[in-house]
């Protein structure tokens, strides 16, 4: 499944989107395409702009990754360059429809600001509906100031409490 910026673009500015929102300009998202991580097209994990991922792709978990039905990425490639990423996992629980969990949204350091995290997260969104979950969520850091601005522009619906999270470090 492949999103073309065209598409994307009219999407937003026919129901109203982003128009009065500042970014860097539309015209510097020709060429972005949204692509799902398959094993047919994980052959671009080879060329990845810097800070769209944490760390260097590990072709032991990408396999992994790949290989669960569950688990989601879609990929922003300009010019054959992965410039952003977003993964999720489809999760069932015994008393709780399918939700997605948007696990985290990432853009290379030269492409911020040009609403590739809106498009991916959108994206992710799309595939939940069509995946037939009730809810989409995720969570940041309370600084995290470009994430939240990014996700503002999607409009979720903001909860009412305040979420805690720990980190266990498994040596």
């Amino acid at each position: 499944m492949a999103w073309r910026i065209d598409h994307w673009l009219s999407r937003v500015l026919t129901r109203g989107g982003f128009a009065d929102q500042t970014t860097r300009g539309d015209k510097d998202l020709e060429g972005i395409e949204l692509v799902e991580l398959t094993a047919e097209s994980c052959a671009l994990l080879n060329q990845v702009a810097s800070e769209v991922f944490d760390f260097a792709v590990d072709p032991i978990q990408l396999a992994a990754f790949i290989e669960d039905p569950r688990h989601v990425m879609v990929l922003a490639v300009k010019d054959r360059w992965v410039v952003g990423m977003g993964s999720a996992v489809e999760y069932f629980h015994p008393d709780k429809t399918p939700q997605l969990w948007i696990n985290e949204v990432g853009v290379g350091v030269d492409y911020r600001g040009y609403r590739i995290g809106v498009m991916i997260t959108e994206w992710l969104i799309h595939r939940a509906k069509a995946l037939e979950c009730s809810a989409v969520w995720l969570a940041t850091e309370a600084d995290n100031a470009s994430a939240e601005r990014c996700y503002q522009r999607v409009q979720p619906r903001p909860t009412s409490s305040s979420v805690v999270m720990y980190d266990f470090k498994l040596d």
